[in-house]
């Protein structure tokens, strides 16, 4: 790949503002100098600007532990988004979020830049589990629990069978429910539908992907070679 296309898809600036740098003496590959924004990077290279090696992962792979008031989007007009907790070191073009939390739902988010992946996670016939922690208004009945794991009737679909389990020592009051849909408001409308109300949502896990407690809220890492071969694996 081209010098300047790289270090523009590693965000040091537009194409024209990158070749301005790399026509100054801060730009090395493999240790040697590089002043013509054509050269071509070897894939194994050592690219630096001033001095500092350069991550080159054009590829990327955030889990997110997504904060209440922040919207699942690219852009918006009037709210942050996802994005805009991304640091502009770590960000790449079509970075975006894999599938969609409410704005008040918090917990785990994937975002990436590998649409094939992001397809492949959300398409219908994947069923890719979603585990949440939901805070209900009302201690949850044994006929709540029922009515969720046989499956909810919806005007538009019928819910596939929920696991639920109830957290010991809250009143049943949080329950962890785990679901392979996404769909709109999904799990809230499904607690309604049974007569009780989520006050509190948190997402815990999707797929093979748990959400790290030692992971503050609005904070992000990238996944660990593990958990990407791990989720790679459901779209397969």
């Amino acid at each position: 790949m081209r010098i300047d296309r790289l270090l523009s898809h590693l965000q040091y600036g537009t194409r024209k503002e990158v070749r301005r740098l790399i026509k100054k003496p801060r730009v090395t590959v493999n240790g040697a100098l590089v002043r013509d924004p054509g050269f071509d990077v070897p894939a194994d290279a050592v690219v630096a600007v001033d001095g500092q090696v350069l991550d080159q992962a054009l590829a990327v792979y955030y889990l997110m532990n997504k904060p209440t008031g922040v919207i699942t989007a690219t852009t918006d007009d009037h709210d942050r988004t996802v994005l805009d907790l991304i640091a502009a070191a770590d960000r790449r073009p079509g970075l975006y979020p894999v599938g969609r939390l409410d704005k008040d739902t918090t917990g785990l988010l994937l975002l990436t830049n590998d649409g094939t992946l992001g397809h492949n996670l959300l398409a219908p016939g994947k069923h890719v589990d979603k585990t949440y922690a939901a805070t209900l208004r009302l201690p949850l009945t044994p006929v709540m629990q029922a009515q969720l794991e046989a499956g909810i009737a919806f005007k538009a679909f019928t819910s596939q069978p929920a696991k639920v389990t109830v957290v010991p020592e809250t009143g049943a009051q949080l329950v962890h429910l785990t679901i392979g849909e996404g769909k709109y408001h999904q799990v809230k409308r499904m607690f309604k539908r049974v007569g009780n109300e989520v006050t509190a949502l948190h997402r815990i896990a999707m797929g093979p992907l748990q959400l790290p407690a030692t992971l503050p809220a609005g904070q992000y890492r990238p996944l660990t070679p593990e958990e990407l071969t791990a989720i790679k694996a459901l779209t397969r």
